[in-house]
């Protein structure tokens, strides 16, 4: 379930950061673009990205240290 949540937040976050780095003003099917203001899509598409790689990051040593037991 965590690794779900890593890539939904991965995708939803990457494609958002790749739809305002391109100019587009459509939000398409991004969340963070309908639910904030303009000024924030970035910033948060991007922390979106960052806590995607974490979580998926952070499950993977969490597995491989059970493995290792």
């Amino acid at each position: 379930m965590i690794e779900l949540l890593g890539i939904l937040l991965l995708v939803q976050g990457g494609g958002g950061l790749i739809n305002r780095l391109l100019g587009s003003t459509n939000p398409s099917w991004f969340v963070q673009l309908h639910l904030l203001p303009s000024g924030m899509h970035v910033v948060v598409s991007a922390l979106m990205v960052a806590g995607g790689v974490g979580l998926l990051f952070a499950e993977r040593a969490r597995k491989q240290r059970g493995r290792s037991e």
